[in-house]
């Protein structure tokens, strides 16, 4: 018996590796990414094309891991003060899009479906979810996971993970089957949530920094692998039996390790049971994917997957603009998280559980969430051209690997200042925008000015920024972040990093950027103006000189407050309202 067992877990083990090894290869080829790879190839293997696998609803169990090990990474690329500095759109964008986009879905599957309004809100709020499983790693491959755009879409999902407590209390209040035990009140299941939390990092600090510390001593290497995967593991299995999110714990646990310096080696020892895992899981999903559901009611599936795309991408993109998104970004944010997530398959199966569905439905709308999963990666190619900056129809030279000592992101009437000053230093610049108009009028002045998004990490370091020396981001301040900048630091430890604002509300909101310096453009023409008009006036040299340095003592003090502070209407009495007579001083 054992041996059979043993016998059908290296067959089983066999076809899985060689179906996805093809598959992947083949759509990595076709440009089609590796998500759809693995959907495919365990749909081949599943049960209602070759069936040579089973069960794989048992498989999902454990490919569910590969969701653990991605937020755990995720997590030690965070540490806390920038999650703290997130919590504006974790709690403000990800609750907006959480709660319209479910009530959203629920309104279509009440009204054009013929659910009940219980049955509907047990379908329609799950659908509300998106995949982390599937967006977090196509932002990773693309260099964008620490960008805004990123953040953003990460913000959401983070707070998507969160929301699963609120879903299954919902679910649970709205059971019909009088056979089924309560679960506890949702006070209860939020304040163990928070326990829970409070318990992890407590843990991170006193148990897990120490057993990484004495392994370092130890200098065993391959202990920080097993340490590693036991850290992952505790903070999933505490969680699971508290029936919380397994993946909100492994996230929690890396954040607590996200300012270690154990980080870079943790990250490393656990990315390849990370990559695996993950292709299971979408492997396993293929293979649930009902083929019979949808041969009995294609039209149903295929026009109900449509609605929940076309919804989902048509509230994320309004909410989008809402929090001052540029409109490309938006669409790409909407249609980025368009599908349904990992989670519909756990709470559909809950609500059949509770009679608010019955198994063909949960069935039916398995198929829908695959099916939206699917369509991702083609929508995010077809609209390529929509959502990237028009380049007049012409192809634009992306930045190359020069070597370059001086990358300039932001070629504008500031950014071409700062440029000609570096080239009269003899320092070789790489200059990099995304104005076309711009790059076509510097191009007939004799500039090279190469199209690209310089807020994209890939883009710098394909234009050379592993090398460079200076990294000037002279582009509107409003589209830098801390947590952007910080992502520039740590993949380009070598560069300085200069940035513009705009003002001082500019500023503050970047204090904690690791920035050689940031400079407020409106200042220093609005000081030699002032000058210009104390000597229209016949003010004496050393009077002006004098009225220079009170303001700028005055601004230094008030800006040093407001930073500390960490509010833009702190030492508000700094500021100069009434002329100072010199007899009497200030």
């Amino acid at each position: 018996m054992e041996q059979h067992a043993q016998d059908f877990l290296l067959q089983d083990g066999f076809l899985l590796l060689g179906t996805a090894l093809v598959f992947v290869l083949l759509f990595r080829r076709l440009g089609l990414g590796a998500t759809l790879g693995y959907l495919l190839a365990g749909a081949v293997l599943g049960p209602y094309v070759l069936n040579l696998i089973g069960d794989p609803q048992g498989k999902i169990g454990i490919a569910e891991l590969g969701i653990t090990l991605l937020l755990f990474i995720v997590g030690l690329e965070l540490a806390p003060r920038r999650l703290w500095r997130m919590r504006g759109e974790i709690f403000g964008l990800g609750l907006l899009q959480v709660a319209l986009c479910g009530l959203a879905v629920t309104a279509v599957i009440h009204l054009l479906a013929g659910f009940s309004l219980e049955a509907a809100l047990a379908l329609g709020l799950p659908l509300g979810l998106s995949s982390t499983a599937q967006v977090l790693p196509m932002l990773r491959s693309a260099g964008r996971l620490h960008t805004p755009f990123g953040e953003r879409s990460f913000a959401i999902l983070l707070f998507q993970d969160l929301s699963i407590i609120p879903l299954i209390t919902i679910i649970a209040a709205m059971n019909r089957n009088p056979g089924l035990p309560a679960g506890p009140p949702g006070w209860q299941l939020a304040l163990t949530t928070v326990l829970a939390i409070a318990g992890l990092i407590a843990a991170g600090r006193f148990l897990i920094r120490p057993l990484f510390r004495l392994i370092g001593n130890l200098g065993e290497r391959e202990m920080f692998v097993f340490a590693a995967l036991f850290t992952v593991i505790a903070a999933a299995a505490l969680m699971q039996i508290l029936g919380l999110s397994t993946a909100l714990g492994a996230f929690v646990a890396g954040v607590m390790l996200a300012d270690s310096p154990y980080r870079h080696e943790l990250e490393a020892d656990v990315e390849p049971f990370r990559s695996i895992l993950l292709g299971l899981f979408f492997m396993s999903v293929g293979m649930m994917l009902d083929l019979s559901a949808i041969a009995q009611r294609p039209a149903f599936v295929i026009s109900m997957a449509f609605a929940l795309i076309a919804v989902k991408s048509t509230v994320i993109f309004f909410l989008g603009l809402l929090f001052r998104m540029e409109w490309r970004n938006a669409l790409a944010l909407g249609l980025l998280l368009s599908q349904g997530g990992e989670f519909g398959f756990v709470l559909f199966a809950q609500a059949s559980q509770a009679w608010l569905i019955r198994p063909e439905a949960a069935s039916l709308f398995g198929a829908i969430v695959t099916l939206s999963m699917v369509t991702t990666p083609f929508l995010m190619m077809a609209t390529r051209r929509i959502r990237e900056m028009p380049a007049n129809k012409e192809e634009r030279e992306g930045p190359q690997d020069e070597e370059a000592n001086a990358l300039v992101v932001g070629y504008g009437r500031f950014g071409q200042t700062v440029a000609q000053i570096l080239l009269a230093a003899d320092i070789k610049v790489t200059l990099i925008d995304t104005d076309t108009q711009m790059i076509d009028v510097a191009g007939g002045f004799g500039a090279k000015v190469y199209f690209g998004d310089g807020t994209r990490i890939d883009l710098l370091r394909q234009a050379g920024a592993a090398n460079a020396e200076l990294i000037l981001f002279c582009i509107d301040g409003d589209q830098l972040t801390e947590n952007f900048l910080h992502a520039v630091h740590n993949a380009f430890p070598k560069a300085e990093i200069h940035a513009r604002v705009f003002d001082r509300g500019g500023l503050l909101r970047l204090k904690d950027a690791p920035l050689r310096s940031i400079t407020r453009e409106v200042m220093e023409s609005a000081v030699v103006v002032a000058r210009h008009a104390l000597e229209g006036l016949g003010v004496s040299l050393e009077d002006i000189d004098r009225a220079e340095d009170i303001y700028r003592a005055r601004d230094k003090e008030r800006l040093s407050l407001q930073l500390e502070a960490g509010d833009l209407r702190a030492a508000r009495d700094r500021i100069l309202t009434q002329p100072i007579r010199e007899e009497g001083g200030e």
